[in-house]
């Protein structure tokens, strides 16, 4: 199978463990945190762990790897959270070259405003500074987010990737999140419709990658609670449709869901997708 479909997995043990994990469930693709998720701990690597990961990652074919940036990211503030997601992001992308890992995928952090809005500009200056700072291999890939209270709808980050403007800042797209958002896709003429969108939005060239998950709740619902694929409200057909629709099917698609024995993503989700492909 070509499709590349993996999983979000731990580190614990070391970058490698991560992935000899997501083969074991059956993946051709992975996310990792580079630190915990939920603290400020500065992503490092030594000689022998570059090794070693770089290595493997060539042996178990995983590509491809992505960094997924601190929880606590919050780019759009001008105090400490801010001084720390830019250090943060600026260790996490400056490491991942020497691992082949192609970038971080990046929540910006709560923010809902307009261009004039000083907490934007601020938003804007760390991005470039984060970019200015890192090297010019490493991606910066901006997630949509799941919760309206925080903004950052398709056309707020369009205007983000607008007035950034740097070729390395890039889109992931999270299924939940769009269908907490209002956006489905249960036949290919509704998957045109929203890819329309995205080229009006000059987004589509940006994209780079998906997060494959069912949401806990209704659609349009503006939250962010992923399921397992087939446990929670969308239609599977959403998930049919993308992947074999000839301008979405060749995308990496990352699993991100709770795991049916509550895990963590699992073998059992990927195999559920891998049965949506048609060869």
């Amino acid at each position: 199978m070509n499709t590349k479909l993996g999983a979000h997995q731990s580190i614990a043990g070391g970058y490698a463990e991560a992935l000899k994990r997501v083969a074991k469930i059956g993946g051709n693709c992975l996310q990792v945190f580079s630190s915990s998720p939920r603290g400020w701990n500065l992503a490092k690597i030594d000689n022998k762990q570059t090794t070693q990961f770089v290595n493997l990652k060539s042996v178990l074919r995983i590509d491809p790897v992505y960094f997924h940036a601190s929880y606590l990211v919050n780019l759009a503030d001008e105090g400490r959270i801010g001084h720390l997601s830019k250090t943060s992001l600026i260790a996490e992308m400056t490491i991942a070259p020497l691992l082949k890992i192609k970038g971080s995928i990046v929540h910006l952090g709560s923010y809902k405003g307009n261009q004039t809005d000083f907490k934007y500009k601020r938003l804007i200056t760390n991005i470039k500074e984060v970019l200015a700072k890192t090297p010019t291999d490493s991606l910066f890939i901006i997630e949509n987010a799941g919760n309206k209270k925080i903004g950052q709808t398709l056309e707020e980050i369009a205007q983000i990737i607008k007035d950034v403007d740097d070729e390395r800042v890039r889109l992931c797209l999270d299924t939940c999140h769009l269908f907490s958002n209002g956006y489905r896709f249960d036949n290919n003429k509704e998957l045109e419709l929203f890819l329309d969108k995205l080229y009006k939005l000059d987004e589509f060239d940006r994209l780079e990658c998906w997060h494959a998950n069912d949401s806990r709740d209704e659609f349009d619902s503006g939250h962010d609670r992923h399921a397992n694929i087939g446990q929670g409200k969308m239609d599977v057909a959403e998930f049919k449709v993308l992947l074999n629709h000839p301008k979405t099917k060749n995308y990496p698609y990352i699993i991100e869901t709770p795991g049916f024995k509550d895990e963590g993503p699992d073998k059992k989700n990927l195999d559920i997708l891998k049965s949506f492909v048609k060869i």
